[in-house]
């Protein structure tokens, strides 16, 4: 089976997503050795570490491969969350599962789909959470509305994906009762594991 995953959280080092996404596929290169992976990786400023680079490649010997691409987060979360355009074969080529991480959804030809759900904070707190867009000309950025980007990303999440990972018993209890997922969809995969 060649399986896909999005690793482009772990440019974002040292926050809690990274973390997982990060331990996570070296934990799969290194104990599964019969499948195939294709990492998709995207950022326009940010770049995958080097030595998480060659641990993969290390664990992953010819069984891996890493598409890297430089599109700015709010075109991917454009196209994916919001037009739900372009599959996400376009990219990595044929897949049959691709694993989503924290913010895009894309939609698919033919791969299932699953993604990692951390929180439901968006649903939870919205005013906690940044909830508008914003621009800095210093860094030539746009921030974008994490509310708006996350609920549209959970809309198709809650529409397409066959699995989805949470990283706890309250974030699965959180998607049944907020997003109203069925528990069968919903495996708790702990932090670490």
């Amino acid at each position: 089976m060649k399986i896909g995953v999005d690793v482009s959280q772990i440019a974002f080092e040292q926050t809690g997503v990274a973390n997982y996404v990060k331990h996570l596929t070296l934990s799969l290169l290194k104990h599964d050795r019969e499948n195939t992976y294709i990492f998709f990786f995207s950022s326009l400023r940010r770049s995958l570490p080097l030595e998480y680079i060659k641990e993969a490649k290390k664990l992953g010997q010819n069984r891996l491969q890493i598409k890297m691409y430089r599109f700015p987060p709010s075109f991917l979360s454009t196209l994916w969350n919001t037009l739900h355009k372009v599959p996400i074969e376009t990219f990595v080529g044929n897949v049959d599962v691709f694993i989503s991480s924290d913010w895009y959804q894309p939609p698919s030809q033919k791969a299932k789909l699953t993604t990692i759900l951390y929180d439901l904070i968006v649903y939870r707190y919205p005013k906690e959470t940044h909830a508008r867009t914003s621009f800095s000309f210093k860094n030539f950025a746009l921030k974008q509305n994490i509310v708006s980007v996350q609920k549209k990303r959970l809309k198709w999440v809650k529409k397409e994906c066959d699995l989805i990972f949470c990283i706890s018993k309250a974030t699965k209890r959180d998607a049944m009762d907020i997003l109203g997922l069925e528990e069968e969809k919903l495996v708790v995969t702990y932090p670490g594991v």
